[in-house]
Parts: C-alpha cells; sequence; structure tokens
C-alpha cells in the first residue's frame, strides 16, 4: 500500500508561457519568449542573462507595469487582502526629493490610508533597521546615493508586500557600499522571509543571495537553464570565500558567456 503524496503548494508568483512583443517599422521584436517560472513563498531567486535578454521586461511584467503579449503572470494573494501584492525596488533611486526620509519609507502606508503615526512609527523602525534612524528627517539630497538606496528598500518592505520585485537595486552603486547593502539585504531577507525575484548581472551577488540563480537566453529571452545553490544560510560576504561558491559561479559562467557572446554579435 502507498501513502498518498502530500498536496504541492501553489507557487507564490506563476509564469506561463509568457511572451513580450514590440512593434517595429520592419515588423515585430520578440523580446521575450515562452518564459515560464514558478517562485515559491519565501523563496529568493535571482535572474540572470546578457543584456537585452528581457529580464526587466520580466519583472515589469510581473509587477503589472508592462502589458503581456502572450501567457499569463499570477502573484497568488495571501490572507490579508489589505497588503499589497507587489513593491518594486528599482536600480534608480526612486524617492521623492521633496520628502524627509521617513515620509519616503511611509509613502506606500499612506496610499493605503495608514494613519500618520502609525506610518511614520513603521518607516522609523524600517530606517533604524539599516543604520538611518538619525537621518530620518534628512531630504535625499543631503545623503549618499547607498543611503538612498536603502531607504528604497526598506520603503518597499515598510509596505509589506506579498512579493518584493527588484531590478538591479545595487548596479549603480560602488563595489564597497554595494557589499555593505548586500549584507544588509541578505540580514532581512533572513528575517522576512519575504518572496524575492532579483534581476542583477552579477553573478557574485546571485550566488550569494539565491535559493535559486535563473539564466535568461540572449534575445529572445528564454529560460535557458535553473542553477539550485544550495549554500548554507545565513550567507555573508564571507560566503564568497567559499569553494562550493567558485563552482556554482563558474558553472553559470559556462553557460552563459556563450549567451553573451551570441547577445554582443547581434548587435548592429
Amino acid at each position: 500500500m502507498t501513502s498518498a503524496m502530500p498536496p504541492v503548494a501553489a507557487p507564490k508568483i506563476g509564469a506561463r508561457n509568457v511572451s513580450k512583443h514590440y512593434p517595429r517599422a520592419d515588423g515585430v521584436m520578440i523580446a521575450l519568449e515562452d518564459f515560464s517560472l514558478d517562485v515559491a513563498d519565501g523563496e529568493f531567486v535571482c535572474i540572470v542573462g546578457p543584456s537585452g535578454c528581457g529580464k526587466s521586461t520580466f519583472l515589469r511584467m510581473v509587477a503589472g507595469l508592462e502589458s503581456i503579449s502572450q501567457g499569463a503572470i499570477e502573484i497568488r494573494p495571501g490572507a490579508d487582502a489589505n497588503k499589497p501584492l507587489n513593491s518594486v525596488v528599482f536600480q534608480e533611486y526612486a524617492i521623492f526629493p521633496w520628502k524627509t526620509l521617513a515620509d519616503n519609507v511611509a509613502f506606500g502606508l499612506q496610499m493605503r490610508g495608514i494613519g500618520r503615526k502609525q506610518r511614520l512609527d513603521t518607516a522609523r523602525f524600517w530606517l533604524d533597521r539599516v543604520g538611518l534612524s538619525k537621518f530620518a528627517d534628512y531630504y535625499p539630497h543631503q545623503i549618499s546615493g547607498g543611503m538612498k538606496q536603502r531607504v528604497s528598500i526598506v520603503r518597499a518592505l515598510a509596505n509589506d508586500p506579498e512579493v518584493l520585485l527588484m531590478d538591479e537595486p545595487l548596479g549603480a552603486l560602488d563595489a564597497q557600499t554595494r557589499v555593505v547593502i548586500q549584507e544588509e539585504l541578505l540580514r532581512i531577507w533572513e528575517e522576512t522571509r519575504k518572496t524575492v525575484l532579483y534581476i542583477t548581472h552579477s553573478l557574485d551577488e546571485a550566488v550569494l543571495l539565491g535559493d535559486r540563480v535563473i539564466l535568461m537566453s540572449a534575445q529572445p529571452g528564454r529560460h535557458l537553464a535553473t542553477f539550485r545553490i544550495d549554500l548554507p544560510r545565513p550567507r555573508s560576504i564571507a560566503t564568497t570565500n567559499l569553494p562550493a561558491f567558485a563552482e556554482y559561479r563558474a558553472a553559470i559562467w559556462e553557460k552563459l558567456s556563450a549567451e553573451v557572446i551570441r547577445a554582443m554579435e547581434a548587435r548592429p
């Protein structure tokens, strides 16, 4: 007698056969073709691929900021209907220059109708988590680029979304600041276990952060390979010194390098 298999939980993010087409004067440009991906609740998934392969386009479609030409994307809502389905962190510092850091972090809560005291208490809590509590009443022009990006990240987290979507959020930072924020992001994720979909060009970053790394092909972007990163958690920058870390990075680059060359040769 065989026992029944336990039910498989529905994915938090489910993308099925997604394509994106852009009309051009000489026909149609296919940015993304027949791309499918499941992301489990609480999973940290990184997507890498050559420039122009549709990584950011896919994330924007998950966020509802870009229309889908074919296929379907669904984010499974949680039990709390008041939570937003997603929040997005972009590479650019998308914070309001006329608002203080506290008011920037509290903005999503304000849009949800949360009272001023509660939303500012929440904002100050998150600013404290990333070492910015004493800058709560500063304006963006008074702080550094790395601090601005920390504000962008905690503004997304303060809104308590079901899914956190991150599009190369550390790409514009200098190497030292990037390392600091990577460690902060790892620490926060360990505590919150938010579902994260993370776009990056950095293989080191993808291997350090991700439970899985999804490799996309050169344009049109397709799901080329999946790498499950079985490095122990919690992780830190010290994780990058492990032999297994270098092995994962080399394995991903072995497949990615051909796609990078193909993307470069396709450019006019």
